[in-house]
């Protein structure tokens, strides 16, 4: 089992920024990797960046490219997203997520943290 726990979000007005956390314990596989993930009220969990453990990555939608940084820390089992010049549609609850996977799909990832709501007034 893998447990993730997210920290961070909550309310900044738009072109501001905002840092998420997600810390994994349990059994974290070298192999896997750690994605985080949105999804905002009525709309379907929308894939943000992603990055494995060991290497690779990270990958980012283009949505998010150029505002967004992923990053970890393997000492600590975390990994982090930056989060610049935010918009107000970029409102929503998000994720981290952990899978045996390179996909951006979040159907491909096994565990999942408690989600954090990010929320960008205008």
């Amino acid at each position: 089992q893998v447990q993730l726990v997210e920290s961070g979000g909550g309310l900044v007005q738009a072109g501001g920024s905002l840092s998420l956390s997600c810390a994994a314990s349990g059994r974290t596989f070298s192999s896997y990797s750690m994605g985080w993930f949105r999804q905002a009220p009525g709309k379907e969990r929308e894939f943000i960046a992603r990055i494995r453990w060991t290497g690779g990555g990270p990958y980012y939608a283009n949505s998010v490219k150029g505002r967004f940084t992923m990053s970890r820390d393997n000492a600590k089992n975390t990994v982090y997203l930056q989060m610049n010049s935010l918009k107000t549609e970029d409102t929503a609850v998000y994720y981290c997520a952990a899978g045996p996977t390179t996909s951006n799909y979040y159907g491909n990832y096994d565990y999942w943290g408690q989600g954090t709501q990010v929320t960008v007034s205008s």
